[in-house]
């Protein structure tokens, strides 16, 4: 319970801070208003939250108690190797930040799962309540993938806990519409996800979306010759969503149903 209030807390207090900054100081103008985006956004947040309680109370596996489970029973990695703590929590932030990595560029090479993964590109606005715009079923699998990696690791659950805390924090931060200081933004961009970058992600462009899979440490892309430095039409004309879709993304019922539309 303590460990749900105290990321519920960094999250509504990073959800709320980076609200501000984008009215603020917004990037790109709006196509949809924010109303209708947020409503069914917020909603599709509340039906994923019920559905990962639901796969929790049938398969009582989440990745915290993953993480208490793997260190009562000892079991991976990390409890046959015995790293200090803090040697163990940052590599545990770093391999499974390349996982989740590696996990987006699957869901990008992988027919089936893009059909569910697809949704969360259908939003034509780039906004922070975008960071939690996912299908149920992905988030589910992502939730699998998960736990499987945890128990390989033998990751403590205070290592978990601030991974989990991080990668919400950086997917709500880089999908923000935000505008950030060039000089600001060329430095971050070298460490990590930056809105610029990952929006270039989020292009109506197939060689683009298929640039930026990071969400935390830029490095991965870098490394994999997935890096695109910067979109062809400039962050404020580029077209955001996918190129044949229509305005429905707004509509709670046309989300939910687009992975099983046949295009």
């Amino acid at each position: 319970m303590s460990d749900t209030i105290l990321r519920l807390t960094f999250f509504l207090s990073i959800l709320i801070i980076l609200i501000m900054a984008e009215i603020l100081f917004p990037k790109k103008k709006r196509i949809h208003n924010r109303k209708d985006r947020w409503i069914t956004n917020g909603l599709i947040t509340l039906i994923n939250t019920a559905s990962v309680n639901i796969v929790h109370i049938a398969i009582p596996l989440i990745a915290i108690v993953a993480a208490i489970d793997v260190s009562n029973g000892k079991m991976g990695l990390f409890n046959i190797i015995n790293f200090p703590i803090w040697i163990e929590i940052i590599l545990t932030v770093i391999i499974l930040d390349f996982i989740i990595w590696g996990q987006h560029l699957l869901s990008h090479k992988i027919p089936f799962v893009w059909r569910f993964h697809r949704m969360h590109h259908t939003d034509r606005d780039l906004d922070v309540t975008t960071a939690v715009r996912f299908h149920p079923f992905e988030i589910i699998f992502s939730m699998f993938i998960k736990i499987t990696s945890i128990y390989i690791l033998g990751a403590s659950a205070i290592a978990v806990i601030i991974f989990e805390i991080m990668l919400n924090g950086m997917a709500m931060f880089n999908h923000a519409n935000l505008r950030i200081p060039f000089r600001i933004e060329n430095i971050l961009r070298k460490f990590i996800v930056t809105p610029d970058l990952h929006r270039i992600h989020h292009s109506i462009y197939i060689d683009e979306h298929n640039k930026n899979f990071g969400f935390s440490l830029s490095i991965w892309d870098k490394i994999f010759k997935c890096y695109l430095d910067q979109p062809r039409d400039g962050h404020k004309d580029m077209k955001l969503g996918l190129k044949w879709q229509n305005d429905k993304p707004t509509k709670l019922g046309w989300s939910l149903w687009i992975p099983f539309k046949k295009l």
